[in-house]
């Protein structure tokens, strides 16, 4: 299941937005408003909204100014949640998230909707930065 976030653009450069997601802690601004809990450990962080379980993100794999890919701690539900990083110009930067997973038919019915929200929501919030 593939999710992509609309493309945003933010008044910041590349290299400001790389490092805004690459400090987990930063996350906490991007979350929906409804968040229950939201904690940073490492190089991972665990939140939870109403009527989910917790879910644990890892920072899997970062490329300097152009993308941050976070990925499920458990192996029950592997999904990817990468943002990409394209500047525009020297204080101007488009960010696309796009959400990766690999569930099954049943599964994929229950959350496509709940997580199609969540994308968008993590969307919006990027553009206010």
């Amino acid at each position: 299941m593939n999710i992509n976030g609309n493309k945003v653009i933010v008044e910041k450069s590349a290299e400001e937005v790389f490092t805004f997601f690459t400090d987990l802690q930063n996350f906490k601004q991007l979350m929906p408003e409804n968040i229950q809990k939201f904690e940073v450990d490492g190089d991972s962080f665990l939140f939870s909204l109403p009527g989910m379980p917790e879910i644990r993100l890892v920072l899997k794999d970062k490329t300097e100014y152009s993308n941050v890919t976070l990925g499920a701690a458990s192996s029950k539900l592997p999904f990817t949640l990468a943002a990409d990083i394209n500047k525009i110009s020297d204080n101007k930067t488009e960010v696309e998230l796009k959400f990766n997973g690999e569930f099954n038919p049943m599964m994929t019915m229950m959350i496509k909707k709940p997580l199609t929200k969540f994308v968008g929501t993590l969307t919006e919030n990027i553009a206010k930065l």
